[in-house]
């Protein structure tokens, strides 16, 4: 990069609360211990919500759902609101994409926030037959891939602009998202993008593979 004239961005900007911890009590346990890695499509699946700036001092916030196996971005939402119903909506868009596919092995693993604790999101998991983990410490380490996936969308769309309407915000995360599903290549995918890496996995296989 440096023989070529190229820097890095780096990100400069408040950094309201996204992450209100849930009550202890009622906790799921962590089914992940950092190991963000999976054998298949839909048998990991990592969330967290990240914030916008708007002009005027106001905020929105995105909520994303992350397929481990390939690093896609299954299901998104972007609202005014912190509530549950962003994370919510978000894992319904996944279900919903990813409904054809889903694994009986599927474990979904968030952060300690009040949204992934909520008991409306937790049975909402439960009805899908899906596992749900949370972090444990409440260290960002915890749900380190969720947060690169927030960092990638900073970097590559949020920091380029000055943002004043939420609709803004949601149109251009739809084609940023799009364009890291379909075009940006990823180290991690072999140099490919994440759903043409799944393509990859899914030729020759009809089925998800037997769980470990």
């Amino acid at each position: 990069m440096r023989g070529n004239g190229l820097t890095g961005l780096v990100p400069v900007r408040r950094r309201p609360r996204t992450t209100i911890p849930g009550s202890a009590s009622d906790r799921p346990k962590d089914l992940v211990d950092r190991d963000f890695r999976a054998p298949a499509p839909n048998q990991l699946w990592v969330a967290d919500i990240t914030y916008i700036e708007l002009s005027g001092g106001r905020f929105c916030y995105a909520a994303f759902v992350t397929d481990v196996f390939s690093r896609a971005i299954v299901g998104w939402q972007v609202s005014d609101s912190l509530k549950t119903d962003v994370a919510l909506d978000a894992l319904e868009m996944a279900l919903w994409k990813r409904r054809l596919k889903l694994s009986r092995a599927l474990v979904h693993h968030g952060d300690r926030g009040v949204q992934y604790t909520a008991i409306r999101y937790g049975e909402r998991l439960a009805e899908a037959g899906i596992a749900q983990s949370v972090g444990s410490t409440g260290d960002s380490y915890d749900n380190a891939l969720a947060e690169s996936v927030n960092s990638l969308f900073k970097k590559e769309l949020i920091d380029k602009y000055v943002w004043h309407d939420t609709n803004d915000v949601i149109r251009e995360t739809a084609a940023w998202i799009r364009w890291y599903n379909h075009e940006r290549l990823h180290s991690w995918c072999d140099y490919r993008p994440p759903l043409e890496f799944e393509q990859a996995f899914w030729e020759g296989r009809s089925q998800q593979p037997a769980a470990a």
